[in-house]
């Protein structure tokens, strides 16, 4: 088939998505905006409770206001940017999760994904595009993926590395001539001129760095120019690195991996940033777990890390920054770059930031408590760098830590900093100078059982948080599965119906899920409940069970658990209603109750479950 018979408008594409899909979109400035536009403007019926998810979110394509109306729900695992007071306001979801982690999340399917969204070059002869500046998980999310759309966009760059796609792979393409999220370059004041070359004063020759974009890096780029043999081994590829490497500065001989070449998993910044990218032999884009990997990051001896920070306070705490401040640079992604550093022989992180904010407030501080985005690791923070110079943390007390860090305040901060750690005693006295569900929650309840086929399920009481995998095992069921179960149909199972679902009435109710898989990484595969009935002794039972694990004795197994947690709880009886043709259930009911009495009126058995042969109770 030629590829080209593959192009479509975007409609074409929007009419391909169905209710409960997860769509992975491309990031950064390879965010495929064509169709995540059209996506946002659609109004088709079976664009609903859709569930967005981006590793990284920049441009405005997606709007605040259609996931407040929650038409979308949107997924994201960085909390930096411009996302930050979105998730503040629960318009945006947070996936706290490392990012050497993100791709084993996609591969295993912990992460689910139904369609991915993705921007590509045009195609060559034979077929092959590339996925530009942004690669991150993009591959796993195809692969996962039963619909992929690519959108096709000349003005992004042809890069090299693991880059290169095949239309192939590709579902339905469109044409976009969009232009993509450009980051202009930031203007360095002269704190940060001062701040970088304190930095470059700690970085050797032959050091492997990592970047990310900023004042800071746009100073620190000029600084380290007069450097020889620099390695290029970062999450973010930026214009001041671009102007490093034009420099003559680096050369990568001295990598042990990906030796000769610059690495990078994304690219922010100008048009002629993109246009020096363009089919640049020298800067190579990597998977995102290959260039989060701490064992990568410290194969390379020397790797540097510089991190921007917001706050630092006087025992070495730091808070990072939020908002545009912070691209890939929040607590969860540093953890990566921090171990790959320990593991660099001669490898460091250095945290820097002016003494004073725009407010002229002072940075330095005698504690961060109230502050967001704080790293947990005070302990293996190296070094902090301010203008007035560097405060080498490694193997220092409180008190010396907090010394060192007052003499790289504003001087004007100084006293009251000196004041403030005495009162917290940091400092020697004479130092001179100076929350009813959860509470009730059956944690006892739990079993595992081996069914048919080696299949191991195990099984414990329902939580709230069950929420996204009893929403994932709704839209796993077919339309006649969803019928037996609700006796009637349903396309969506929203948020505000799950939310109920899953919050139990520990005194009246029991729901049992099993699961199926590697402890932790489980996945939800059926779920049991009762609900009391009043009055007498008896409940209501409903059971429903993953349609790839039917017929392996799982729903007997959950009945007859159901039934012992019941009669310990001073039930009698089970009730249940069961459509003429779901013969299924009926045969499990039969099996756990072989005395069990049924009447089937208009179609419905109406069904009594006796725990006991000689229950008093009759019905029906």
């Amino acid at each position: 088939m030629n590829w080209k018979q593959k192009i479509v408008d975007p409609d074409a594409v929007m009419k391909k998505i169905k209710p409960g899909m997860r769509i992975f979109l491309g990031t950064g400035i390879s965010e495929p905006q064509t169709l995540v536009k059209q996506l946002m403007r659609s109004d088709y019926n079976n664009l609903a409770d859709l569930e967005l998810i981006q590793l990284v979110n920049f441009s405005d394509a997606i709007s605040l206001k259609t996931l407040d109306d929650h038409k979308y729900r949107f997924k994201t695992f960085s909390s930096g940017n411009m996302v930050n007071q979105a998730i503040s306001q629960g318009l945006i979801d947070l996936i706290p999760t490392r990012f050497n982690r993100l791709q084993r999340l996609f591969d295993s399917g912990r992460i689910l994904v139904d369609a991915a969204f993705i921007q590509i070059t045009p195609p060559d002869d034979s077929g092959n595009a590339s996925l530009g500046v942004s690669l991150d998980v993009a591959r796993s999310a195809m692969k996962q993926a039963s619909f992929v759309a690519g959108e096709i966009n000349p003005k992004i760059p042809r890069t090299f590395g693991n880059t290169f796609v095949n239309v192939c792979e590709f579902d339905l393409l469109v044409h976009s001539n969009q232009d993509p999220v450009y980051f202009q370059r930031w203007e360095a004041s002269q704190p940060f001129d001062r701040i970088a070359e304190n930095i470059a004063s700690l970085i050797q020759d032959k050091s492997c760095i990592a970047f990310s974009i900023g004042p800071l890096f746009e100073s620190l780029g000029r600084k380290l120019a007069a450097k020889h043999h620099l390695g290029v081994h970062s999450p973010v590829f930026t214009d001041a690195l671009m102007d490093l490497i034009k420099s003559g500065a680096v050369t990568n001989l001295y990598k042990t991996i990906f030796q000769g070449k610059s690495i990078a998993s994304y690219a922010f910044g100008t048009p002629e940033l993109m246009a020096w990218l363009d089919r640049n032999h020298f800067v190579e884009f990597q998977e995102i777990q290959t260039v989060f990997d701490p064992v990568n990051i410290g194969k390379n001896s020397r790797f540097i890390a510089v991190i921007p920070a917001r706050k630092a306070d006087l025992t070495g705490r730091i808070a990072l920054h939020h908002g545009k401040g912070n691209v890939i640079s929040g607590p969860m992604e540093l953890m990566d770059t921090f171990l790959g550093a320990q593991i660099s022989k001669g490898g460091r992180i250095i945290f820097a930031l002016p003494s004073r904010n725009l407010q002229n407030h002072s940075n330095i501080m005698v504690s961060i408590e109230r502050y967001h985005n704080q790293l947990g690791f005070e302990e293996s923070i190296d070094m902090i760098v301010t203008e007035y110079g560097t405060a080498m943390l490694n193997g220092l007390s409180i008190r010396e830590r907090a010394l060192a860090l007052i003499e790289i305040a504003h001087p004007d901060d100084r006293p009251d900093l000196f004041f403030q750690a005495k009162q917290k005693n940091f400092l020697y006295p004479d130092q001179i100078f100076s929350k009813d569900s959860s509470r009730l929650y059956p944690h006892e309840i739990s079993d595992q059982q081996t069914f048919k086929h080696d299949v191991t399920v195990r099984f414990r009481p329902i939580k709230p948080s069950d929420e996204e995998q009893m929403r994932r095992l709704f839209y796993r069921f077919s339309d006649e599965s969803i019928y037996y179960r609700y006796f009637h149909s349903i396309a969506t199972m929203p948020h505000a119906k799950m939310q109920e679902y899953v919050n139990i009435d520990w005194k009246n109710n029991m729901s049992i899920v099993g699961l199926a898989g590697e402890v932790g990484h489980g996945i939800l595969i059926a779920e049991a409940r009762y609900l009391k009935e009043e009055p007498g002794k008896t409940a209501e039972v409903a059971i429903i069970v993953d349609e790839h694990y039917n017929s392996l004795g799982i729903a007997t197994h959950m009945v007859n658990l159901l039934k012992k947690i019941g009669q310990e709880r001073g039930i009698e009886a089970f009730t249940a209603e069961v459509l003429f043709s779901n013969r299924k259930i009926m045969k499990v009911f039969k099996k756990a109750f072989p005395h069990l009495k049924s009447i089937l009126e208009e179609g419905v058995y109406r069904v009594f479950m006796p725990f006991d042969p000689a229950c008093g109770q009759t019905r029906p």
